[in-house]
C-alpha cells in the first residue's frame, strides 16, 4: 500500500556513480547500476537520509511523495537474499557496509567499571555502530535503553568517559558542526516516537558549535514529546564537568 512519506530522491544528472552513498545505507537499498546510484525498492528506504552527507555532488535529497511503506521485514529478507548477505559482510562491492551492521555484545557493567583497577582496560560499549547517522531507529538495542547522545569530542576530552557516562547506556555519537543537523532531528524524532527510552543524557563540549546538539534534541523532543527524563552535561575543553542540568 502506498502512503505519503519521506523517501530518497536521486538526481541522475548530478550523480557521478562514485558509490560513496552506498555504505551509509544500513538497509542496503542503494546500489550503483550502470554508473548511477539507484534505489532498489521504495519499501527498502526508511527516508531518514543517512546517505545525504556522503554525496559529493548533491545528487541525493529527501522528498515527500507517495511510496510503498517502509518494510523492515523486507529489508531483512533483501539483505539475506541471494548475493546480498555476502555483500553486506563486505565480500562484494555495490551494496551494504560492514560498519553499518548492527551488533550487540557483552559490556562491562557500571559496577564492574567502578571496581576495575586503573591499569586494567575494559570497555562499557554494548553495541555497534555508534554514529548517529548509522544507527536506524529500528535498532533493537534502542528499546527500553538509557540513551547517551554524545558529541564526538567528549570521548577524548573526558578521561572517565566509559566509567562515568557510557557504562549501562546505549550511545549515539556525532558532530552537529560537520554532520547533517536535519538528519539528526529526523532520526531522534523517529526514535522518540517509536522507542520507549528509560532516560536520555546529552553530553557535549563547552564550545559554541557543540550546543547545536542540545537544540537538535530539543527540536526532536518538542515534536515527538516522549515521556523520558533528560539531562545534559557540558564538559570543558579539558574534560571537566562544567554544568549539569535536567529538563
Amino acid at each position: 500500500m502506498k502512503i505519503l512519506r519521506k523517501i530518497i530522491k536521486i538526481d541522475e544528472e548530478l550523480c557521478n556513480g562514485c558509490g560513496l552513498c552506498v555504505p551509509d545505507c544500513a538497509e542496503g537499498s542503494l546500489q550503483i547500476v550502470n554508473g548511477k546510484a539507484r534505489l532498489a525498492a521504495d519499501k527498502l528506504c526508511d527516508g531518514l537520509g543517512a546517505c545525504l552527507g556522503s554525496c559529493p555532488t548533491g545528487a541525493l535529497t529527501i522528498i515527500e511523495r507517495e511510496a510503498d511503506a517502509f518494510d523492515e521485514e523486507a529489508v531483512h529478507q533483501f539483505l539475506a537474499g541471494s548475493g546480498k548477505k555476502t555483500a553486506v559482510l563486505g565480500h562484494s562491492p555495490g551494496i551494504g557496509c560492514p560498519s553499518a551492521q548492527l551488533h550487540t555484545f557483552q559490556a562491562a557493567t557500571p559496577c564492574q567499571m567502578a571496581n576495575m583497577p586503573t591499569a586494567q582496560t575494559g570497555s562499557a560499549l554494548s553495541h555497534w555502530p555508534v554514529q548517529i547517522r548509522l544507527i536506524p531507529p529500528t535498532a533493537p538495542f534502542l528499546e527500553h535503553c538509557d540513551l547517551l547522545v554524545a558529541a564526538d569530542c567528549t570521548a577524548v576530552a573526558h578521561a572517565g568517559f566509559h566509567k562515568d557516562f557510557l557504562a549501562g547506556r546505549v550511545v549515539m555519537m556525532g558532530c552537529p558542526k560537520f554532520d547533517d543537523q536535519q538528519l539528526y532531528i529526523d532520526r531522534f524524532t523517529e526514535i522518540f516516537r517509536t522507542r520507549k527510552l528509560r532516560s536520555l543524557t546529552i553530553l557535549i563540549m563547552e564550545v559554541p558549535c557543540c550546543h547545536a546538539m542540545l537544540q537538535i534534541v530539543r527540536t526532536a523532543w518538542d515534536t515527538a514529546k516522549p515521556e523520558v527524563p533528560i539531562r545534559h552535561v557540558i564538559l570543558s575543553l579539558r574534560g571537566a564537568i562544567e554544568e549539569e542540568t535536567a529538563w
